[in-house]
């Protein structure tokens, strides 16, 4: 089963936007995240509608975040992705009259609708600063080697 890993590529990119001054361009940015420049561009362009990052273009052209990385949230991300499935799992449809299929439907969508509920609240408690902050300390270690 496919896991659908857009939230995690945007992340990706938006740290590496993050940490370097000046705008990336999409081919830069799709060597980071180890993709196609075009996919890059249609990602980042569901994060322009949204507000979250500009284009420049030109010579000295690309993306950059355009807004404050306090104030957007995990869950702002999802969003502006468009809200894709959290979960691969799902129920039957097959034969709604029957009454088993009904009782575990009416759990199994009651326990999803649960565990979606905390993860996009949990998403809602972290910003692309708390990220970025997390980075920075990881990556403190290894400054010295990229001067």
């Amino acid at each position: 089963m496919k896991r659908d890993s857009k939230l995690s590529s945007v992340l990706h990119a938006l740290l590496h936007m993050a940490d370097h001054d000046g705008p990336m361009t999409s081919d830069v940015l799709a060597q980071c995240m180890r993709t196609n420049p075009v996919v890059v561009r249609r990602t980042m362009g569901l994060l322009r509608n949204a507000g979250l990052v500009a284009s420049e273009r030109g010579h000295a052209g690309g993306w950059r975040i355009s807004a404050d990385l306090d104030k957007v949230s995990l869950r702002d991300l999802f969003a502006a992705l468009g809200e894709p499935a959290i979960f691969a799992m799902g129920h039957r449809q097959e034969n709604p009259p029957c009454l088993v299929e009904q009782a575990v439907n009416q759990v199994l969508d009651s326990a999803f609708a649960e565990a979606e509920a905390l993860l996009l609240a949990r998403f809602a408690d972290v910003t692309l600063a708390d990220l970025a902050a997390d980075f920075k300390t990881r990556h403190a270690p290894y400054r010295h080697l990229k001067e």
